[in-house]
């Protein structure tokens, strides 16, 4: 009797670590977000129900190309909580992403979400890298109306590899999927890393890191 109960405990323990791996169920119709109030939780407290309207839950924009003319030659449209109130409490959120010829979408991380890829537009490379001790790459090459998965976490990049400009829509498992991108965590960050540690990482010389810092 005490396995049995041992073991129903610990199903339950399981069970409810995978409950709590994403954004928390709503308990209401909706929690539109209160964006300027003064409460701080994990989110967004809600906004009185008697004063959201339909404008709480609309979005315009995505039909609009990205500027695509910087160094990457690539723009991402977000549509998360803070863009659409009305995602608040609900677990997802959107991107576009465009691409000109040429261009990346340098690797990246999303911390708290799955990403799906959907192609509506040219022909994208999309791939991630699998974690400690594998780090391998699983990519594939992308045509109009094709979608591809990224696990929650892992580092993903997207490039065009068309003659003409690549269009994406996002799906994130998120109202706040989060985003790091590798070159400006490492060399970028508010307060550097120290470069003979970025140098022994990297296994390059001083210099070459003090280059890369400077660009950042």
């Amino acid at each position: 009797m005490a396995s049995h109960f041992l073991s129903l405990g610990l199903i339950m323990l399981i069970t409810s670590s995978f409950s709590l791996a994403s954004d928390n169920s709503p308990l209401q119709d909706f929690c539109v977000a209160d964006l300027n109030g003064p409460v701080l939780v994990n989110g967004f407290a809600c906004k009185d129900p008697k004063l959201v309207n339909a404008d709480d839950f609309l979005f315009r924009g995505l039909h609009l190309a990205g500027n695509t003319s910087n160094p990457d030659g690539s723009q991402s449209t977000r549509v998360t909580v803070e863009h659409l109130p009305g995602l608040n409490t609900l677990g997802i959120s959107m991107a576009r992403l465009d691409i000109a010829p040429g261009g990346v979408n340098v690797p990246h991380t999303h911390p708290r979400a799955a990403e799906m890829v959907l192609v509506i537009e040219g022909s994208m490379q999309v791939g991630f890298v699998t974690s400690n001790p594998e780090n391998r790459l699983i990519s594939k090459v992308l045509q109009k109306g094709d979608v591809f998965i990224i696990p929650d976490g892992l580092v993903h990049f997207q490039r065009n590899v068309g003659h003409g400009n690549a269009v994406a829509i996002v799906a994130l498992s998120s109202q706040n999927p989060g985003l790091i991108t590798a070159t400006n965590a490492v060399f970028g960050a508010n307060q550097d890393i120290p470069n003979d540690l970025l140098a022994k990482a990297f296994q390059v010389d001083v210099k070459v890191v003090d280059q890369i810092q400077s660009n950042f």
